[in-house]
């Protein structure tokens, strides 16, 4: 019996130590595994995707891109020791884009959403931020809620495939909504008289206000919905998600990102 005993002793620790080694073994290999902080560092260029349309984060002019966002992917590449490239993308496109591999980071006013958040990364939010109207500065008693915007005489004008959409398309069930596929020239639709409203981030809609005389930003303190922007990034590159946060963080730290 005591041979026996010792025999089945013997196995289980075999088993184990096998174990143990399989685990260290794996960790070995995950921690291996390549990361896009080295193969960006090797290649000498951080692949930046931004829609080039919505001010003020990233605007799209005489060939190049300008904006808060713009400013801040040149910070990441410095940090990276490596040259921004900026690739121009659509709102649709953004998950597409990043799935492909054709963006490092995707920057440019993005909203942080569950549903995005299933096939990407973000970076920790940098912007706390929510949906409001901006209409005629004579309408703007009008639409104070969603309740006073959804209504079937409402028109409410909205850029595809972003979140604008979505919240539009999920809390307006009797205004008319037409989608229109210019970004930047939207805001004029409003000023002509062909649509009563649009509805953007918060920041946004207060820096159209001071751009177009004649709009006004409806409680942009007070947002209808909450929101948080974030940067892009590949999904589960862990590595490469700690570098652009640290960055981030030191940037905001620095006083860098509050110059910005």
């Amino acid at each position: 019996m005591a041979i026996a005993s010792m025999i089945r002793r013997a196995g289980v620790a075999a088993g184990l130590a096998f174990a143990v080694t399989a685990v260290v073994a794996s960790g070995a290999r995950a921690q291996a595994a390549p990361s896009l902080l080295d193969t960006v560092q090797s290649r000498g260029a951080l692949q930046v995707c931004t829609t080039g349309d919505y001010k003020p984060f990233t605007l799209a002019k005489d060939g190049s891109f300008e904006g808060i966002d713009i400013e801040l992917a040149k910070s990441l590449a410095k940090a990276l020791g490596v040259e921004a490239k900026f690739v121009q993308t659509k709102w649709a496109d953004l998950l597409t884009d990043m799935g492909s591999g054709k963006c490092d980071v995707a920057m440019g006013g993005i909203s942080v959403t569950l549903d995005r958040q299933k096939k990407v990364f973000f970076s920790s939010p940098y912007l706390v931020n929510g949906k409001a109207p901006i209409v005629r500065c004579a309408d703007k008693a009008k639409f104070q809620t969603v309740a006073d915007i959804d209504k079937p005489e409402t028109r409410v004008i909205v850029n595809p495939g972003g979140t604008n959409e979505r919240f539009v398309r999920a809390n307006f069930k009797h205004a008319k909504i037409e989608v229109f596929p210019d970004n930047v020239t939207i805001f004029n639709e409003i000023l002509a008289g062909k649509a009563d409203l649009m509805i953007a981030e918060s920041i946004e809609v207060k820096v159209q206000e001071k751009a177009k005389p004649g709009l006004c930003a409806v409680n942009p303190d007070e947002p209808l919905q909450y929101g948080e922007m974030g940067y892009m990034l590949p999904r589960g590159d862990a590595t490469f998600k700690g570098f652009v946060d640290q960055w981030l963080h030191l940037a905001k730290a620095t006083g860098e990102f509050a110059k910005i």
